[in-house]
């Protein structure tokens, strides 16, 4: 018992550290938020080849979170980077890959893909 409360507490905090972490190195834009400034910024969609063949916001490309580490070179530090996935957890880990290796213009669609209202491309 003694060692599940401590193993609860653990991941508990370490859950705490990434949100705050992942909060101070990434901002959160609104889809209105997202619409002002994603045409002036480099826009990536960090979902799998099929999910952006499904459908992805007008302008973006496709540097799937799988495939990040190996295409940094298609994304540049002196811009900002504006990124989307479905749901907002793994453009949250992209960022955080971005972070480390020395990208700080970060910004995330918040809620994802699923919550664009605004135009897209199928295919």
């Amino acid at each position: 018992m003694e060692l599940l409360i401590i193993t609860i507490i653990v991941l508990l905090g370490f859950w705490l550290y990434r949100f705050f972490k992942t909060r101070k190195i990434l901002t959160t834009l609104t889809e209105e938020e997202f619409r002002q400034g994603y045409r002036k910024a480099q826009l990536i969609d960090v979902r799998e080849p099929k999910e952006f063949k499904g459908g992805h916001i007008l302008g973006a490309r496709n540097i799937p979170l799988s495939q990040l580490n190996h295409r940094l070179v298609e994304v540049r530090k002196d811009q900002p980077v504006y990124l989307y996935c479905q749901s907002g957890a793994r453009s949250a880990r992209a960022a955080a890959l971005l972070h480390k290796k020395g990208y700080r213009d970060l910004n995330q669609l918040k809620g994802g893909f699923k919550h664009w209202g605004g135009k897209i491309k199928q295919g």
